[in-house]
């Protein structure tokens, strides 16, 4: 089993489904309500068990029902839990989603024990990093834990995977240290100033990314797949076509699945389709965590 080392939120979801979103200041009456577990750390590493991987997952919780029940989810998933730690006086963190009926959703999240996840949190976890075979991490944590993150997985010589979600600048310094950046379109417009608005843009927006020293990008297009560019190749996987009714999860399910697919040795395409097909399921499915697929459904 490949080793997966995932660090990152934990949060617990509040779902509101809803005919549509309201308007700033109006208030709407909407329909279902559901809680699931969630936070994009933590979804990434439920879709890479789930998908066969042996994760490890250094997160933190606070010392409250939701964050006693994320710990006792993640063992029931099979995750390794002995990194993830309880902080005494933060609240767990906590995301409010609302999802209309074509499936689209609007998330405020209150990161809560995920802001206080800090460099000196990491250096009690040498074996986690040593033992990895790939380390996945987002951006739902601090930025200084990222960067110290990705230098000692560097150190290892570990591939280093930054799915960069939700959309920030980043250090110019971080860049060299990534195998892989995932951003979505909208993440790639942010982290490049170019505008996506054709898929002529998505060579001049990939390649930016790379002369800031990434070795290999991935835009992840939703619906239409996912676009590959590195220094020697590009290519375009498509998405099965499904009916969404929650892509809440999609790009953590899909980064889950390729780094489970990348750290058993599948080339490009071969990983990309099966995190494409990954997704795909999940969108189908209401909640974060929930909708992650097993790998023989695919």
């Amino acid at each position: 089993m490949p080793r997966i080392l995932v660090i990152g939120s934990s949060n617990t979801d509040m779902v509101v489904k809803t005919s549509r979103f309201p308007q700033p200041g109006e208030t709407i009456i909407g329909g279902e309500f559901f809680l699931f577990p969630g936070g994009k750390g933590a979804n990434q590493a439920v879709a890479a068990a789930r998908m066969g991987g042996q994760v490890d997952l250094i997160a933190k919780v606070g010392q409250d029902i939701f964050g006693q029940q994320a710990i006792e989810g993640f063992a029931h998933e099979g995750i390794n839990v002995a990194y993830v730690m309880s902080d005494p006086k933060l609240a767990s963190g906590v995301a409010l989603i609302t999802v209309d009926v074509s499936g689209e959703n609007e998330i405020v999240v209150a990161p809560g024990a995920n802001a206080a996840l800090m460099p000196s949190d990491l250096e009690r976890d040498d074996a986690a990093f040593a033992e990895a075979d790939l380390v996945l991490m987002q951006l739902e944590t601090p930025l200084e834990t990222l960067l110290h993150a990705a230098q000692k997985a560097h150190a290892l010589q570990k591939k280093f995977v930054l799915n960069p979600a939700p959309a920030q600048d980043l250090p110019a310094e971080l860049y060299p240290l990534l195998f892989l950046i995932t951003p979505n379109e909208t993440e790639a417009s942010l982290l490049t100033g170019i505008e996506l608005d054709n898929e002529a843009a998505l060579p001049k927006i990939a390649e930016a990314l790379l002369k800031k020293g990434v070795a290999n990008v991935i835009i992840t297009l939703g619906a239409k797949g996912a676009y590959f560019h590195n220094a020697s190749q590009q290519f375009r996987i498509p998405a099965p076509k499904v009916q969404a009714v929650d892509t809440t999860a999609a790009g953590d399910v899909f980064n889950g699945a390729l780094a489970v697919a990348l750290a058993e040795g599948m080339d490009w395409p071969q990983a990309i389709d099966m995190a494409c097909r990954a997704g795909a399921i999940a969108v189908t499915r209401m909640g974060a965590q929930a909708s992650a697929p097993f790998r023989e459904e695919l």
